[in-house]
Order: C-alpha cells, then structure tokens, then sequence
C-alpha cells in the first residue's frame, strides 16, 4: 500500500492539475495509482464539470473520488482562503473499491440495507471504510447515515459536507466519472486495509451533567426538574471569568451517545449548536432532537481546548503503535487560522503524533464520523480516517 500527497496553489486550473499530477506521479515512482482524491477550492469552480475525464486522462484506470472544499488540505499544509488543488494518490493492492451516488428523492424509504447492498455491491457483514461527501443544500444527512448504519455497521463511515459555495449548485462531489452537484457520493474500500477513525470534538464540558426533564423535539424546558434559563444562570455564577467570556460566544450543548453510562467523560457527548434562548419562557432550542430522560452537559469551545483534545486523540492513537500510510482529514470550516491565529494547526498536530503521513482533504461545512458507536454529523470537529495495510500476503 503506497499514500502520496501533492497540493498546488497555481491560480490556473490546467496549472494547477498538471503541476500535482506531476507530483502524485514522481513520488510513486512509476506505480500507478488506483484511487485519486481530489478537492479543489472554488477558484476553480468553473472547471468542476470537466475534473473526472482531466484525472482519467493523467491516471487510466484509476478512481477518482473528492468535491469542493473552502479550504483544501495536501502535502501537510492546509491552504485557506486561496486558490489551491490537492491530488492524494493511493495503491491498494488487494483493496475493492465501489462507490455510489444517491440524489435528495433516493433517500425517501433507502431504509431497507438489502438495496444499499445492491447498490455497492457488498454484503452487510463487509469491513473498511465507507467515505460520504454530501452537498449541504440538498442533502439531509442525519437518515443517510442511519441507513448507512444499519445497511453496513462494519464500515468505518467518515466524511464531510462539501464546501465552497453559499448557495444551491456552487458545490461539487467528484465520483468515477461524473461530477455531481446535488445528494452525496460514497466510496466504499474493502479488502487488504483496515482503518482507524477519530473525532477531534474540541469542545470540554463545563458544569454537570443533567437529566431532560422537559422538551418538545429540539427544544427544552427543564432540566432535573428546573428552567433552563435557570441552570444557565447556575452555571455562569459558579463559572471561571474566563469560562465566563466564553459562555457569552462559545457555549453548546453535549448530548450523551450513550446514556447507559454512569459516568460521562470529555468525548462521551455529541456537541450541538445552541440556537438560542426564549427570554419569555426560559426554553432553550438546540440543533438535535433532545429526547426526554437524555442526558447532556454544556460544552465550551475555544483554541486552547481544541488545540488540547485533539492532542489527546492524537496521543491516545500514537501509543497503539500504527503506521498509517495515508490518511484523510476533514476539518470544520470553524477551525483552521480563524481559530488558532496560524496555518496548519491541525495537519501539524497529525504528523507530530503519528509521523509523515500523506494526507489530503478538506474543510468542510460539517464532518461526519464515528461517536459512541453510531455515525454522526459534526460541528467545529476535526475527523481523521487512518489507513493502514492489514496483512502483508
């Protein structure tokens, strides 16, 4: 199994292409590559259309798979706010590759897993990686990856919403030979791999944990019994002057993927936005269903604890030993430079922790990876899929 990365920053889409399949071919060395990843910032965004049959032509034979992205991860860099086009090439010996594309109408009553098996060509007891790029106007991904769930639960799912566009038909998914602009794309890679998949949550919890006592879907009224306005109250009054800045900026909520658990640790939950709070009646709305008896905590999130939790993902993967030897990263479009006032941040964090490593990918407008056993989209995440040969016959 052999992973190389090439990225260019040449303002030219012909330029740019040539110049990183110029670097995907010199560093295999005249191996041919059977996967292409390709994410590619809108600068080029006129060009989408034509990416498949230009890859086809530079790699016969090989699968090309990717979309657009607002910022573009290769080669170690993370290039934000400027044109950039990063190829990541990979020989698989051993490896199956399949892919699907499914538009907004395929997913009305895609529950039943014999048709996802059809679809891919895989049986449900199938183990590897399923990679999922959706376009975030089209697309509801919360049953995709359900049903994705349910259809295949020994493939590892991760991925991202592509990026780069503020309105319906300004993104792009690259899949086999066609560039579509609405639904999602999947890859699936089965065979001669295994893959390790992390979330970076980068959020740390901040007071107690709480039952729900009260809601009515994504809205709650009390928890253990009391208004939420109040317990906010609480919380901000016992809170740290610094906690106390972020709750004004930075404050959301964790709801636990695991509510047999007695006790809940920082990456137990699954962070959610806060969209606001009823001065009237003290309600508070969160972007997920909040069920009554579930229980969640407030989460705050800044660099330092990003920074923090990602090194402890990191550490906690490196001291199992692997040697990937190719990664993909999907980082939110919340983190990058915005965050941490520099480039690289998190590609940096990656190969500090688990050596040189070709990666590509991009930031995204969501990432979707593994929590508390179930598939998920995030926010304000960064997801890592790590692959590495599984045997060397």
């Amino acid at each position: 199994m052999q992973w190389v990365s090439k990225v260019s920053t040449a303002p030219s889409f012909v330029d740019a292409l040539a110049e990183a399949v110029v670097g995907v071919e010199t560093r295999l060395d005249g191996s041919a590559p059977d996967l292409v990843f390709l994410f590619a910032s809108p600068h080029h965004r006129e060009h989408f259309a034509r990416v498949p049959a230009a890859l086809a032509q530079a790699f016969p034979g090989a699968l090309v798979f990717g979309c657009s992205g607002a910022g573009i991860i290769g080669e170690g860099r993370e290039l934000e706010r400027m044109p950039a086009l990063s190829l990541t090439g990979a020989v698989l010996p051993a490896v199956e590759l399949s892919t699907f594309h499914v538009e907004p109408d395929d997913l009305v009553g895609a529950d039943d897993p014999e048709s996802w098996h059809a679809r891919l060509g895989l049986p449900g007891y199938a183990a590897g990686a399923l990679v999922v790029l959706a376009d975030p106007f089209t697309c509801d991904t919360g049953p995709l990856l359900q049903s994705l769930d349910r259809a295949f639960p020994g493939l590892v799912k991760v991925g991202g919403l592509a990026s780069g566009g503020n309105q319906p038909g300004q993104t792009a998914m690259f899949a086999g030979s066609t560039t579509h602009g609405t639904g999602a794309i999947g890859l699936a890679l089965t065979g001669n791999l295994l893959v390790d998949a992390m979330v970076a949550q980068g959020c740390r919890p901040i007071g107690t944990p709480m039952f729900v006592t009260r809601s009515e879907r994504n809205v709650i009224h009390e928890l253990d019994g009391r208004p939420v306005s109040r317990v906010l109250q609480e919380v901000y009054e016992q809170a740290a002057p610094r906690d106390r800045e972020l709750m004004r900026s930075s404050l959301f909520l964790g709801l636990v993927t695991r509510p047999d658990q007695q006790v809940y640790r920082q990456g137990d939950f699954l962070v959610r936005n806060i969209l606001g709070l009823d001065a009237r009646t003290g309600a508070l709305a969160v972007a997920a269903e909040a069920p009554r008896n579930g229980v969640v905590q407030f989460h705050l999130r800044d660099a330092d604890t990003s920074s923090e939790d990602l090194d402890a993902v990191l550490r906690q993967y490196a001291e199992l030993g692997h040697r990937p030897a190719g990664a993909l990263m999907f980082s939110c479009l919340g983190r990058g430079q915005g965050l941490y006032g520099r480039p690289n941040h998190d590609v940096e964090a990656l190969t500090e922790h688990v050596g040189e490593v070709a990666v590509g990918g991009f930031f995204c407008n969501g990432e979707i990876g593994p929590v508390g056993g179930r598939t998920h989209l995030h926010g304000y995440t960064t997801s890592f899929a790590l692959f590495r040969r599984a045997h060397s016959d």
